[in-house]
């Protein structure tokens, strides 16, 4: 507009309220309001009848005014806003239309295309593609992150000789029992078995060092590797704290933000244990998006542990996508955490479940007993196939290797 009509309408929202509010009168029309003054019906001093304008909407009418002249039938180029955009975003980014548009970057789909699976870490066109994925809420997997990290910090024996003299609450995983101990107690089992605890009837206890170190602790402690994983973040205009598009690194201080980490979760393997359904990570919800990225892979010894044969067998017999499997023969491949992941319009149903199964099993069920968010189930093979048989819920399984990254959006269930 020219610099008058500028001034006249205010380059801020300060100066619209003082040119505009000051020029507005009981049913005057001389700011060129194009609709009527809006009136309240109501009691004034005992009497019926027009209160006052509300100024607000009578600015509103001012701002729709000068946008659209009232002698002048609005037009607006819808096409030319979305001229860029597919007619149908869920379709194209999955089909022959998605070949042309991303030819740039290499990536797949997986589990039955729920899954967008990026394979070139570096390729500053992955954005692309990742929006159109986010807008609908599904999961995405970047593989290769490790090749940007200092893997010597990440090592299970670098960690416990920097750490070992930390107190850390360490959760036994088959009975919830948490005790708190010295990590160096938890890294020296790490990859060594006959070092782990034992439980009452002489098990090896599956334990898990939880969110040791978190948020500004982790930063503190261990800045070096703080660093490290920061510079090695996936789609960094989205995952970084200083992203342009992470948003919840931007809000102001008055907000209640989600624990936005980094947290470190360090688990053992279920290879060495006697019961391989359990979990280290029962299903639950996240109230953030989250990003994983998998730092270390140990490989355990002694008795009674699975040979990496037997545990590529054990992996084999799960609801497995194909690239998934193919990638399990790739001897440059480590597996290291086996993910279940549920999108968040299936809760209810997961809910409904869940508390079908305790039932039958005697467990009390509690009114206000939430098994989601409380945590207390990991779903095995059995109760996953009955998910889906009874109630239509299909897992989405994912394998992550060494390197991998999973961003998981907010509300989708997972287990690990």
């Amino acid at each position: 507009p020219p610099a008058s009509q500028n001034n006249e309408q205010g380059s801020t929202l300060r100066d619209l309220l003082t040119t505009t509010a000051g020029k507005l009168r009981l049913g005057s029309t001389d700011a060129g309001i194009a609709f009527a003054p809006v009136y309240s019906t109501g009691t004034v001093s005992g009497k019926s009848g027009r209160t006052m304008p509300n100024i607000l909407d009578d600015i509103i009418a001012s701002v729709v005014e000068n946008k659209i002249p009232p002698n002048r039938a609005p037009k607006i180029n819808v096409k030319s806003e979305i001229k860029d955009e597919p007619k149908d975003d869920k379709k194209c980014i999955q089909d022959d239309c998605s070949k042309q548009r991303y030819s740039d970057m290499q990536y797949s789909w997986i589990c039955d295309k729920h899954v967008l699976w990026l394979r070139e870490h570096k390729n500053s066109s992955n954005w692309k593609i990742f929006k159109e994925c986010w807008k609908q809420g599904r999961p995405v997997l970047v593989s290769g992150m490790h090749k940007k990290m200092n893997f010597s910090l990440w090592k299970a024996e670098s960690i416990s000789l920097d750490f070992g003299n930390q107190q850390a609450d360490i959760l036994n995983c088959k009975d919830s029992v948490i005790s708190n101990t010295n990590v160096k107690e938890f890294w020296d089992g790490f990859e060594d078995v006959s070092k782990r605890q034992k439980v009452k009837n002489g098990e090896t206890a599956l334990l898990k060092l939880k969110d040791w170190p978190s948020g500004e602790d982790f930063k503190t402690m261990m800045p070096a590797r703080y660093e490290d994983l920061l510079k090695s973040l996936p789609l960094p205009e989205y995952c970084s704290p200083e992203g342009k598009l992470n948003l919840a690194s931007h809000l102001p201080g008055f907000f209640v933000r989600p624990d936005l980490g980094p947290r470190l979760c360090s688990a053992y393997g279920v290879a060495a244990t006697k019961d391989h359904d359990i979990g280290t990570t029962n299903l639950h919800i996240e109230v953030s998006d989250v990003v994983n990225i998998l730092v270390y892979v140990g490989i355990a010894k002694g008795n009674g542990v699975l040979s990496k044969s037997g545990v590529l067998k054990k992996l084999e017999e799960e609801d497995l996508d194909d690239l998934l499997r193919k990638r399990l023969k790739d001897s440059s491949e480590l597996p290291g955490a086996l993910w279940h992941i549920y999108a968040g319009k299936d809760a209810d149903k997961i809910r409904e479940f869940l508390q079908k199964i305790a039932k039958e099993q005697g467990l009390e069920v509690l009114p206000e007993h939430d098994p989601i968010r409380d945590q207390s189930w990991y779903v095995n093979k059995k109760l996953r196939q009955r998910l889906f048989e009874e109630y239509g819920v299909k897992t989405c399984t994912v394998i992550q290797f060494l390197g991998d990254a999973i961003i998981l959006p907010a509300g989708a269930l997972h287990q690990v």
